[in-house]
């Protein structure tokens, strides 16, 4: 806007406030220094919104200034910022012309004193801590002697050399399978994502080595990724870390079941050592023997002490005493049969002469008969007529008759 033109109105000087304001932005935008500064400073008031644009201010001991980062500039961030932060920020300083305040448009930010990286390493892992996902309470057991092991890494890179040549020396029976993976630079972290995916899922091995040798902390970020942390925290197959040296230290160490501190040792913590194992077997052996000599010996000991017992050296004592045992009880058995026998000839006598006396036999003795008709004892003469066949049976034999004549029963109750 020209300054110039503003002048030739009717009103010379007079600017409406809209006006004002689009020219001071003018002016800052074509100043050179203003259009691409950096300035540093400690983050106040920030504000991240749910559009994914950043707010704050820039502060120092005697001045603030309002500050704007958009969503695509905050992407790209490796960090978050926080309220307290010193930061060394580069943007655009201009004038919103709604309210004709100033800020800085930030395009990029920086911690002021610390790396980035290592920033957002330590912000990402007081984050995933606090959550638990490092707790030993979720650690999953390494298997004593698996007999699959799945390895992600470099197909190319020393670590795949290292962990082959141990595990070929100190287990050989135990299988690998390789995922290559990248990893670092663009897309590493996806491929070690899918590689954990795959182990996990198809249940094909027993445990796996996650890893890579040495590098920066540019180089190890790939490990650093909150996604392969969370995954690896998921899986239901042990994982061991081996990431970087001895020294180097990785989100993915800290959620991992094992951290191993170079991919070798890595190897060496995952299998044992034939060799020791073939020692502890020997050994093993050696124990049993000895153990076997002993309880062979107590048992030789026992039996020179059983010979020489007194049941051994006089037997026939041991027999006598027990044939005196078996005659005392046949003799017992014997005097209680006869009991028995003599108390049941009583009882039986005393029932058959009981069994006489009710008998109707003993009652023909005496002088009296049975008669019978057709096989069945008469009770009373109304039980026959004149002319029936009957049978009398008497104490020493038996008469045949006919009835001429029928007296008492019916004919007498007429």
């Amino acid at each position: 806007m020209d300054i110039s033109s503003l002048r030739e109105r009717d009103n010379p000087g007079a600017f409406t406030v809209s006006e004002l304001n689009g020219y001071i932005k003018s002016v800052f935008e074509n100043n050179r220094t203003l259009s691409s500064v950096t300035v540093k400073g400690e983050v106040s008031n920030f504000t991240a919104h749910r559009s994914g644009h950043l707010y704050f201010s820039l502060k120092d001991a005697e001045g603030q200034i309002r500050a704007v980062m958009f969503r695509s500039s905050a992407l790209r961030l490796k960090f978050m910022p926080e309220s307290g932060m010193k930061v060394i920020v580069h943007g655009a300083v201009t004038v919103y012309p709604r309210d004709g305040s100033y800020q800085i448009y930030v395009s990029s930010m920086q911690p002021d004193g610390i790396g980035a990286l290592y920033l957002a390493y330590e912000q990402l892992k007081e984050k995933l801590s606090v959550e638990g996902l490092f707790d030993t309470e979720h650690k999953l057991p390494i298997p004593k002697m698996p007999s699959k092991i799945g390895v992600i890494t470099s197909p190319t890179g020393a670590a795949v050399r290292d962990i082959i040549n141990v595990t070929g020396r100190r287990f050989p029976l135990c299988d690998l399978y390789i995922y290559p993976s990248l990893v670092q630079g663009d897309g590493a972290e996806d491929n070690l994502i899918r590689a954990i995916d795959y182990f996990d899922k198809s249940e094909l091995v027993d445990v796996v080595i996650i890893g890579r040798g040495g590098g920066s902390i540019e180089d190890l970020w790939a490990f650093n990724s909150e996604r392969l942390a969370r995954r690896i925290f998921e899986a239901s197959v042990p994982v061991i870390s081996a990431v970087g040296h001895e020294t180097d230290f990785t989100i993915c160490d800290f959620v991992s079941d094992l951290r191993a501190p170079t991919p070798s040792a890595a190897a060496e913590l995952a299998v044992p050592d034939v060799r020791e194992i073939n020692l502890r077997v020997d050994e093993f052996a050696d124990r049993c023997v000895l153990s076997l000599r002993r309880s062979l010996e107590r048992a030789r000991e026992r039996l020179i002490r059983a010979s020489k017992s007194y049941v051994f050296e006089s037997p026939e004592s041991l027999t006598e005493a027990y044939r005196l045992k078996v005659d005392g009880l046949k003799a017992d058995a014997v005097s209680a049969m006869k009991i028995a026998i003599r108390d049941a000839s009583e009882k039986l006598s005393i029932n058959a002469e009981k069994l006489s006396a009710l008998s109707p036999l003993s009652v023909l003795s005496r002088g009296y008969s049975i008669t019978e008709r057709d096989g069945k004892n008469l009770k009373s003469v109304i039980d026959v007529k004149a002319g029936d066949d009957i049978y009398i049976r008497l104490n020493d034999g038996s008469l045949s008759a006919k009835v001429t004549s029928v007296f008492g029963g019916a004919e007498n109750n007429e």
